[in-house]
């Protein structure tokens, strides 16, 4: 896979993740009652909590494919590692900055978030494998 290609990927997830953060936000509002307060805390909860990975992948795609390739291998690999360092540390902070400041409900913020890496491992399971003796070894 060349670099346009993976960074298209990327964002395809990131797009991805977006749009399951919105349906798990809706689903979480409509089994809790859309009238009721409950309902609303309940979508709100999902919609951060998705929110949160996606923003953290967001971040990530932005540093790793950020100019990366034009250093070689080498700065590429430093990218998505700093891309990882960024990602991980946003999720920690915001997951903290939303159970200080906002009254949500665990469940529903955890299940947003996990649906979102959801999306991620579904995509890592869909992508073309290199047929042959293509690759190092």
């Amino acid at each position: 896979m060349d670099l346009p290609q993976a960074r298209r990927l990327a964002l395809g997830v990131v797009l991805g993740q977006a749009g399951v953060t919105v349906v798990a936000a809706l689903c979480a509002w409509v089994l809790n009652g859309p009238g009721a307060l409950s309902g609303q805390v309940a979508g709100l909860s999902a919609l951060l909590g998705g929110g949160i990975a996606t923003v953290a992948s967001l971040a990530m795609v932005g540093l790793a494919f950020g100019g990366a390739a034009a250093g070689g291998a080498r700065s590429a690999l430093s990218a998505f590692y700093r891309g990882e360092a960024v990602k991980l540390a946003l999720v920690v902070a915001l997951f903290a900055a939303v159970l200080k400041w906002v009254s949500v409900a665990p469940l529903a913020m955890f299940v947003g978030f996990a649906a979102t890496l959801l999306v991620y491992w579904i995509a890592l399971l869909c992508v073309p494998q290199p047929v042959g003796g293509t690759g190092g070894g």
